[in-house]
């Protein structure tokens, strides 16, 4: 009974289960070695890295200030549209105690004297 049976090799490097911690907290992850230069990278990283940065931030920057300019002029609209409108009830509220052509030649003056100051 020459029977050759493969037993499989065992490998050497086996994982030593750490044993029990000195301050008894067991249930907490095992902490590894403080190390301060671990995550320092070289100027050229850094330097391409930031100017990325410096990329993204003044996309932003011109996509706030168009935003802003378009608030603006939303808002320059709408102050205008107000004026006219005040305007126009005023020269209704003295139509209704004027005759008509007066109201029109003040109209003229006043339009003149707009043209002059500015």
């Amino acid at each position: 009974m020459d029977t050759a049976v493969a037993i499989p090799a065992v490998s050497t490097a086996v994982i030593r289960a750490p044993g029990l911690r000195k301050n008894g907290k067991q249930w907490h992850e095992p902490k590894s070695a403080f190390r301060p230069k671990a995550g320092q990278t070289s100027y050229a990283k850094r330097a391409a890295k930031e100017k990325g940065v410096a990329v993204v931030k003044a996309k932003e920057k011109e996509m706030k200030a168009e935003k802003e300019s378009d608030r603006q002029r939303k808002i320059q609209a709408i102050k205008d549209k107000r004026a006219v409108k005040e305007e126009r009830e005023r020269y209704e509220k003295m139509a209704e105690k004027m005759h008509r052509k007066r109201v029109e030649r003040l109209k003229r003056r006043e339009k003149r004297n707009k043209l002059l100051k500015s």
